[in-house]
């Protein structure tokens, strides 16, 4: 291991595998804050990074080449158990952040000549506090995605701060997200208020895929109850779509339930398509009786349409004896 990636290793304290490699190391001890610390580094160009604990059950690397998923790095190693921390890289250049990255302990790195700038134990909360304030800057995509792989309470309530009616729609949609897959029961019931008072239908629509990402059963409870009494139609929509894919056991008698009574017919009709979408062709059979009892002719014209597109034997039979009854 070259010099330069031996003190990285070492700095990390994580494991031997970290390493960077042509560039112009240095460590610093986090003093201050973060806005003062960098600035302490001139106008650039250089890289600084730090690390902080990430949240549990995150499995899979992020060695991307200037974050791009699509240029990904197979030299670090399958971290079976997970990994145990989430690397803030930030490369600044004429005083502004330029670049902001995030990575996984494990990767390999490219310092191109530069200075790189090692910072040792940045607490979590000033981690938060820093990437809070990029959110309005060029990177607030990375910025969220950062506060949500934090792991501990600072990120939890920026999260929660981020999902106020203030703030931008996009940075809502975003930051619910993470709500729903990364923070249980308190993620569940803050995207439960923002459902029912958000102005946004895009972002209320992003809260119901929240809430069917979450590994707490309230999620999946609330998406059921959009679907039933969400006064919005696209909402009822959009909850009957995931509580189809999430197959919960509610699942057919919720979207069943939503064919025959719900008051509009777009709802109606998407409840059709969730239907379909029923794992294992479970929805065949209620598709053939919407198909041949529904009293709307364009809700059964649609289940006749994903009866057709299933393939499924049933199907067949049933198309077979409209034939025939001809």
């Amino acid at each position: 291991m070259k010099p330069a990636a031996l003190l990285m290793a070492l700095a990390f304290g994580l494991n031997a595998q970290t390493q960077v490699e042509n560039a112009k190391l240095e460590i610093r001890e986090f003093a201050g804050s973060l806005p003062s610390q960098l600035a302490q580094f001139g106008t650039g160009p250089f890289w600084a990074a730090w690390s902080e604990p990430i949240i549990a059950g995150r499995h899979g690397d992020m060695c991307w080449s200037n974050g791009n998923q699509n240029d990904h790095s197979t030299v670090a190693p399958v971290r079976l158990e997970g990994q145990v921390a989430v690397l803030v890289m930030v490369r600044v250049e004429n005083a502004q952040v330029e670049k902001l990255q995030l990575a996984s302990p494990d990767c390999r790195f490219d310092g191109g000549g530069v200075p790189f700038y090692w910072l040792n134990a940045v607490p979590a909360d000033e981690s938060v506090r820093w990437l809070k304030t990029q959110v309005t800057g060029r990177h607030p995509d990375t910025a969220i995605l950062g506060i949500g792989l934090h792991a501990g309470p600072a990120s939890e309530r920026a999260l929660d701060e981020l999902m106020e009616s203030a703030q931008p729609e996009r940075v809502r949609e975003k930051a619910a997200l993470w709500l729903g897959n990364s923070r249980g029961a308190h993620g569940v019931e803050v995207l439960k208020r923002v459902l029912t008072s958000d102005p946004s239908e895009k972002v209320r629509e992003q809260v119901v895929f929240a809430l069917a990402q979450s590994t707490d059963p309230g999620g999946m409870a609330a998406v059921i109850e959009a679907a039933k009494n969400d006064k919005d139609a696209r909402i009822r929509s959009r909850a009957l779509f995931w509580l189809a894919s999430k197959a919960q056991a509610q699942a057919q008698e919720v979207i069943t339930n939503a064919v025959q009574n719900d008051p509009e017919r777009q709802v109606k009709i998407q409840a059709v398509f969730a239907l379909k979408q029923l794992p294992d062709n479970q929805g065949v059979p209620l598709l053939i009786n919407v198909a041949k009892t529904h009293t709307d002719p364009e809700v059964r014209k649609k289940a006749m349409f994903w009866l057709g597109q299933s393939q499924d034997p049933r199907a067949l039979d049933y198309f077979t004896q409209v034939l025939k009854s001809r």
